[in-house]
């Protein structure tokens, strides 16, 4: 097995971590690599769950940290191995998971080998999942499990945000509208019900959804309401019994996942709905001492986090999280995903700014 050299340059680092194909469900070559690097260090306890791997300091710090990332990507498009060259007029990191989120994985790498001695008790985790269903996620199930390794007073999630700090994160519920019929040969459709057609006044309540902009805690999330996929029909012949549309929600961090649940269902009043995947937002948490600590460090205005990421489970137990991570959101999961070589540099150099 080939060893990961976290003293690397972290452009080089970047190339070896993402050069070990991870899609999900299958990190556990990558989280082979990372616990081997991180083994033996004297300043981290490392412990192995599965396929997630927490480092932790032990310094008697007054306060705790947690800076976490997910080792799989989505899956691979071409775009392995990785290379580097000029894109845009910046150098960087092309390849799958170059953008999300191994760049973040490997400034987290570097950072856990060379700070011995940080201001703050650090714990860094690295897990896996996190790109597929929320039942899967390996920081979920560290959690529920372990609870006592991911106890901080402050977390960072190196999703990246172009080196910003994104506060916060949209919830996401993801759920299913039925609409059935009854079939009939289409020369004599008088005979059935069709289904399709039924589907549009579901269609009509979705395009007339108000898409809010809500204030939480300083930072402004934008909502959505989206059809995402379709299907119903069995023949070019037959009437259809049945059609369902899938519906995606990205509702802002003022509501709970039950209040998204509820203004749905009352949306679609009448209809069969079934959902599918619920995952709370998050507040930002900006207001608080820890939070402030780390954005006096960094620099920049905060801004808010569209998508959902892990901050909200770090939310769930009580942490104020943020998003910090080097290459720009909108690259990820594209087959030319990127990561610029300075914001590798510009992320670590943060962190260790506030670290040491």
């Amino acid at each position: 097995m080939d060893t990961l050299d976290l003293s690397l340059p972290l452009a080089d680092l970047l190339q070896a971590v993402v050069d070990v194909e991870s899609v999900s469900g299958n990190e556990a070559h990558l989280a082979d690599r990372v616990e081997q690097a991180l083994t033996g260090r004297p300043h981290l306890a490392v412990e192995r769950l599965g396929n997630c791997v927490v480092a932790r300091t032990e310094l008697g710090r007054s306060q705790r940290v947690a800076v976490a990332g997910h080792l799989d990507t989505v899956p691979v498009a071409a775009n392995l191995p990785s290379r580097r060259e000029t894109v845009a007029g910046v150098d960087a990191v092309i390849g799958r998971g170059s953008c999300d989120m191994k760049g973040g994985v490997a400034v987290a790498l570097a950072l856990a080998a060379e700070l011995d001695s940080p201001r703050h008790d650090v714990t860094w985790v690295f897990y896996d999942n996190e790109e597929v269903a929320g039942d899967q996620n390996g920081l979920g199930h560290i959690a529920r499990d372990r609870p006592d390794l991911l106890a901080a007073d402050f977390a960072i999630l190196m999703e990246p945000t172009s080196a910003r700090i994104e506060g916060g994160c949209q919830g996401t519920m993801r759920f299913w509208i039925t609409t059935r019929g009854s079939a009939a040969h289409s020369a004599r459709g008088w005979l059935g019900h069709n289904a399709i057609h039924d589907m549009t006044a579901v269609l009509e309540r979705l395009q007339g959804f108000e898409q809010r902009e809500v204030e939480v805690d300083g930072l402004t999330y934008r909502e959505g309401l989206n059809a995402v996929q379709i299907r119903g029909g069995v023949a070019g012949n037959v009437i259809p019994d049945e059609c369902a549309v899938h519906v995606n929600y990205r509702f802002a961090p003022d509501k709970s996942p039950e209040q998204a649940e509820a203004l749905m269902r009352e949306l679609f009043e009448g209809f069969e709905m079934r959902v599918v995947d619920l995952s709370p937002a998050a507040r930002p948490g900006l207001d608080l001492p820890a939070a402030q600590d780390f954005v006096a460090a960094v620099g920049g205005t905060p801004r808010p986090k569209y998508g959902w990421t892990d901050v909200a489970r770090f939310s769930a137990l009580g942490i104020p999280a943020v998003n910090f991570g080097p290459a720009d959101p909108n690259k990820a999961h594209t087959d030319d995903e990127f990561c610029p070589v300075a914001d590798l540099d510009a992320c670590a150099e943060a962190l260790r700014r506030w670290l040491r």
